[in-house]
């Protein structure tokens, strides 16, 4: 076999290997349970701080969060399903 075709046979083979695990994970929905990456918290906390909780609030404390979280799940729900409008 020439070096070319398998390089050529290599990088088919990369492709293949590639786009798969990208279409499985794309397709399988995220657990929930599994534990999150500093990224995904980071990018939790701010959120929360874009819907209006603020940490330090000792006072207001159990109304800032249920507010906030209302917030988030709120748009949380309209991105999902400006992303399934999309997908169909």
């Amino acid at each position: 076999m020439k070096l070319s075709s398998r390089i050529g046979l290599g990088a088919l083979l990369a492709a293949v290997g590639i786009s798969t695990v990208y279409a499985q994970a794309v397709t399988q929905p995220a657990d929930p349970s599994a534990p999150k990456t500093r990224a995904q918290v980071r990018a939790d906390l701010a959120e929360w701080l874009a819907a209006g909780y603020d940490p330090f609030d000792w006072i207001d404390y159990p109304e800032n969060a249920q507010r906030a979280s209302r917030i988030v799940a709120q748009h949380r729900e309209q991105q999902q399903g400006n992303a399934r409008t999309a997908v169909q």
